[in-house]
């Protein structure tokens, strides 16, 4: 199975088309076709993404960069995993609630709403290759 998962981490390409999937014409992320495409309200993709819940209600505040960054990191992280986990819904349901035991068990969702993407993609990175957790 750890070759599936590094081999499905490996590919860079994977990253692209799920966040191209969910933007608009001016490079946005479409809130609402991202919140529809998990089967979620606006209010727990905010959650999800470490959001004020009013946040991607208004447009003003959904398409300022803070707002915009941490809806394409986790974008990004979903993108990564979506393969070996099965699927864009079996990637939610990984980032939200896999304990990560490199970040003694907390999830990626948590690691990303602490502004810790990064090491979350380095994490991924280094299990591509064969790193153990």
């Amino acid at each position: 199975m750890m070759n599936s998962v590094a081999h499905a981490l490996k590919i860079p390409e994977q990253n692209g088309p799920l966040i191209l999937s969910y933007m608009d014409r001016n490079g946005k992320i479409a809130i609402e076709q991202v919140a529809a495409g998990f089967g979620m309200s606006k209010g727990q993709l905010a959650q999800t993404a470490g959001l004020a819940r009013e946040t991607l209600y208004r447009s003003e505040r959904s398409a300022t960069v803070k707002t915009q960054g941490r809806l394409r990191e986790m974008l990004e992280i979903i993108s990564r995993v979506t393969d070996w986990a099965g699927g864009k819904e079996q990637a939610m349901a990984w980032y939200r609630a896999q304990p990560l035991p490199a970040f003694g068990g907390r999830t990626a969702e948590a690691l990303v709403k602490d502004g810790k993407a990064a090491a979350v993609r380095d994490y991924l990175d280094h299990m591509a290759v064969g790193g153990f957790a």
